[in-house]
């Protein structure tokens, strides 16, 4: 169980929520929501010990395992299975039986004997913790996300940002915890993995609470949506399923704008007699305390809520290029004993519209890194074109600098611009007033997609390569950032699970990986998008 007792969180001067008390307890499912920069992550980042609240208090009983939006955590050379098992602590204990095998084989007898006596303290640990079986319970809860025993055997470093948050999904639910809290847990997800996640998640004995854009999920697995309302800075807390709750929020605004009319049409009636009585000397003192009336009345009920806020989001028309601005030829690519691709041929027209289609680890985050020269192909090479300027945008945001504030990343990228163009675009992407000197590193998954997608804007590209783009993002932001790019004049290199993206633009041609097919868009490949 989490409890909270009169908690509040600020970003810098802005509070976010004031004076909050709820309790997260077994059999909870929560589907905590609220408009863009409401403060979700912030929240769950407290409930998770990750950050303190800034009053009140927040208790915990039993454990925890936490699922934020940026996973590019760990050690990068462990394996991928060595990095879910740790979530039981068994990573360590295998680790030692891999050298106590080894120190068994030496030609000392002493160490030798030192092997066998430390061999067998640790299988007998292991015993009491599951076991081999705790191998095979981790396979297969990674095969259910769509990572196949071939990944498992790689070292972090290796794996696409895709499946490097699978396997902290993986972790996560193979750590066992009481409660869990998940943000954005379907992002990287195929449609089989999603269903998968949707059925455990349903079955799931003690508290969650999950953070999502995805409706399907919320609608199958929660039973109560704590909406953060960041007009009022207050939790809502529904005990509904989540169809119910959007009926009952409906209702619940529709009372308070019937309370804000009838407070405001009396306080109008109290200020107009207050202001007749102001005119004689003997009713100054009743006046001052009709005024007074009115002013509660208006305090005691809440204001009109605020429309969502949305990104706003216009490519300028991209500079001049040639007719193929980017292209590689014979690209392969190996991590280790693991091919990716070989031999893949692509090229990027002017104002070419292309998909990368293939299953997680098919190679589609690595082909974009190889085109951006974020790494080097193993063969082959990347061909730049006449006048090509190229906009990167990473899935796990690595195009940011997470040392340096949302304005200064805007003036690295935009160094040319005037301070006051810099904040006017950031404020297009959302970011105003003290929101643009945070530092980035603390940014929500959201924030940080709107920050990357800010910085694109002032690249000036001709030639943009889009990784999972609409990931984090809400539905208002999302729906303006699909019709920016379907407006867009330069080309588009995109890798998506999102079908309503593909459909946005309206793709010409596709790649398939790992084989490198590069044929013409037919409408029969949509239905690998969500598969991919």
């Amino acid at each position: 169980m989490i409890s909270a007792r009169d908690i509040e969180l600020r970003a810098g001067a802005r509070l976010l929520l004031g004076g909050a008390t709820f309790q997260v307890a077994a059999g909870d499912k929560i589907g905590l929501v609220g408009r863009n920069g409401a403060g979700k992550t912030t929240l769950a980042r407290v409930l998770a010990a990750e950050a303190q609240p800034a009053a009140g208090l927040v208790t915990t009983g039993g454990s925890v395992g936490y699922l934020p939006q940026d996973t590019m955590v760990g050690d990068l050379e462990a394996l991928a299975l060595d990095r879910i098992l740790s979530a039981r602590g068994l990573d360590s204990l295998l680790a030692g039986l891999r050298e106590a095998e080894l120190q068994m084989a030496d030609l000392d007898p002493a160490r030798r004997d030192a092997g066998v006596r430390r061999y067998g303290h640790l299988e007998e640990r292991l015993t009491v913790l599951g076991g081999y079986a705790a191998e095979s319970e981790a396979a297969s809860l990674a095969n259910s996300l769509g990572l196949p025993q071939k990944v498992l055997r790689q070292p972090l470093r290796t794996l696409s940002g895709g499946q490097r948050r699978r396997i902290e999904l993986a972790r996560i639910l193979f750590g066992g915890s009481d409660t869990l809290l998940l943000d954005e847990p379907t992002n990287h997800l195929d449609a089989d993995s999603v269903s998968w996640l949707r059925d455990h998640l349903r079955t799931f004995r003690g508290g969650l609470v999950v953070i999502s854009h995805d409706t399907n999920l919320l609608d199958a697995v929660v039973n109560k949506v704590f909406h953060l309302d960041a007009d009022r800075s207050v939790l809502d807390v529904y005990s509904l399923g989540w169809k119910a709750y959007l009926e009952q929020r409906e209702t619940d605004a529709r009372r308070r704008r019937r309370e804000r009319m009838n407070a405001e049409r009396q306080a109008v009636a109290l200020q107009s007699q207050a202001d007749k009585m102001r005119a004689k000397a003997t009713k100054a003192k009743a006046a001052q305390n009709m005024q007074k009336r009115a002013d509660r009345l208006l305090a005691s009920v809440s204001a009109d809520r605020a429309p969502d806020r949305v990104a706003r989001l216009r490519f300028p028309v991209p500079a001049h290029c040639g007719k193929t601005p980017l292209s590689g030829q014979r690209l392969s690519k190996s991590y280790g004993s693991l091919e990716v691709f070989t031999d893949v041929d692509v090229a990027v027209d002017r104002g070419a519209r292309v998909v990368v289609l293939g299953l997680n680890g098919a190679g589609k985050t690595t082909l974009l890194r190889l085109l951006a020269g974020v790494e080097d192909p193993d063969t082959g090479e990347v061909l730049p074109g006449h006048g090509l300027r190229l906009g990167y945008y990473a899935q796990e945001h690595e195009t940011l600098d997470n040392s340096r504030t949302v304005l200064e990343n805007m003036r690295s990228a935009a160094p040319d611009l005037a301070e006051s163009e810099h904040r006017s675009i950031l404020g297009s992407f959302l970011f105003s007033g003290d929101d643009v000197a945070k530092p980035t590193g603390v940014l929500s998954g959201g924030e940080k997609t709107r920050l990357a997608l800010a910085l694109l804007v002032v690249s000036g590209a001709n030639v943009l390569l889009l990784d999972e783009p609409t990931n984090n993002l809400d539905p208002g932001s999302r729906a303006e950032i699909l019709a920016a790019l379907r407006r867009y004049q330069g080309a588009i290199v995109l890798v998506t699970h999102d079908e309503g993206a593909v459909d946005a633009l309206q793709p010409e041609r596709v790649v398939l990986l790992p084989d490198g097919v590069e044929d013409a868009w037919s409408e029969e490949l949509a239905d690998l998008v969500a598969l991919a």
